[in-house]
């Protein structure tokens, strides 16, 4: 008669269980992709910075070009007489329930290759 009382007993922890590693999960994915925004972020201040160098004016376009389609990039392009610097901020998504996460922000600094600015 033991064996009736503990019927069911493994579907019920099982159910318990089951918000745990849902939340891990959630927490997996959202470091996979906060990694990847960064990576974007990466991606999008060389390229600004490297075509801004060699093209005044078409680094931000280049720079958003670069990246995903469904990111929304704040590129903003500086050109010195001996640097060019982007800088780059996207906003990062949270899949998690009540986590806030700071934006992806990079930086990049190439050398200023217009023959307008440093010479012939």
């Amino acid at each position: 008669m033991k064996r009736d009382r503990d019927r069911g007993q493994v579907a019920l922890e099982y159910i318990g269980f089951i918000p745990i590693l849902l939340f891990v999960a959630l927490c997996g994915i959202q470091l996979g992709w906060v990694g990847y925004v960064h990576q974007q972020a990466e991606t999008a201040a060389r390229t600004a910075a490297r075509v801004e160098a060699r093209n005044p004016g078409a680094g931000s376009a280049a720079g958003r070009a670069a990246i995903s389609s469904g990111l929304d990039a704040s590129i903003d392009v500086l050109a010195g007489s001996d640097a060019v610097t982007a800088k780059v901020s996207i906003p990062i998504k949270s899949i998690v329930p009540g986590l806030s996460i700071d934006p992806a922000r990079a930086t990049a600094i190439m050398p200023n290759d217009d023959p307008k600015v440093t010479g012939p």
